[in-house]
């Protein structure tokens, strides 16, 4: 019988062909197979014979479906969160925002949070879980990942302090009855149409609707940002996700509405987050 550590090495292999992190997936993958976290996995069951599940998830992702949707979850900032396909699975370069809004707030705490865009409701459940008196908002357009969001607030405990509505800034009112924040959080869609660098199991197993923002990508940019400073409390930040190569794009758009903006890395130091503040106030 084939035992877990030959496997993993063996899936590893076959998940070159697909996979930017063959034997990361190969081993949350069998965490998946044995009902275990990976850590358990790999220092409880590596001599251990293979779950025959195995082998048809392997299957699967060697088809181009993401992991995440195969195990139906994701972690993001320490928070287990439910994944579907009709939600972007949360990147660990999103968690850039979340340390951006730790290091500007220095020890202070936003009273009130709002995500725009919420997916998963993976941003704003990040934030209240670092600020445990805040509470906050998430809006989505698509009812379906609403349902995700709300899911993965009642899984965190956070449903008490994250409400979860439907929200479309596409339309005309979408601001209306939000109030003001002391954090504003988005990863809006941002991908160009034509993007050739875009990962083929993104492109064709998550919402197009959360990718793409027109020829440039920079068309969800365009309304949310000169909305923040309606959005933003005195002395409120907002700290917006960006691709690499956006971030002069979108701090002009910023300044054109009045904001000042700064650009943070990931860790891969690639510019992922754009801090906004109006009128020179907030957190430097």
């Amino acid at each position: 019988m084939t035992r877990v550590a030959e496997a993993l090495r063996d899936a590893a292999r076959l998940l070159e062909a697909v996979s930017t992190s063959p034997r990361l997936d190969a081993e949350l993958l069998m965490a998946h197979a044995f009902g275990a976290s990976r850590s358990d996995m790999l220092l409880r069951h590596a001599r251990d014979t293979v779950p025959a599940r195995f082998e048809m998830l392997l299957g699967e992702r060697l088809t181009g479906k993401p992991v995440s949707q195969i195990t139906g979850e994701h972690e993001f900032y320490g928070l287990s969160m439910k994944v579907t396909p009709d939600v972007l699975t949360p990147r660990p370069d999103t968690e850039t925002l979340i340390e951006t809004a730790i290091t500007a707030f220095d020890g202070r705490a936003p009273s009130r949070v709002l995500d725009c865009g919420t997916g998963t409701g993976a941003l704003l459940l990040a934030a209240l879980s670092v600020w445990p008196e805040a509470q906050g908002i998430g809006i989505e357009r698509s009812p379906a990942a609403l349902a995700v969001a709300r899911e993965n607030a009642d899984r965190t405990g956070m449903t008490g302090r994250a409400t979860m509505q439907a929200g479309d800034w596409t339309q005309t009112d979408w601001l209306d009855g939000l109030g003001r924040f002391d954090l504003v959080l988005s990863n809006p869609p941002y991908v160009e149409t034509t993007d050739p660098d875009l990962a083929p199991d993104v492109r064709e197993h998550e919402p197009a609707e959360a990718l793409f923002a027109g020829d440039d990508g920079l068309d969800d940019y365009r309304i949310v940002v000169p909305a923040l400073p309606e959005l933003l409390a005195p002395g409120g930040i907002a700290i917006i996700e960006i691709g690499s190569r956006q971030a002069n794009a979108v701090l002009a758009i910023g300044e054109n509405s009045g904001l000042c903006g700064t650009m943070y890395r990931d860790l891969a130091s690639n510019p992922r987050a754009l801090l906004f503040r109006a009128g020179g106030t907030g957190f430097s």
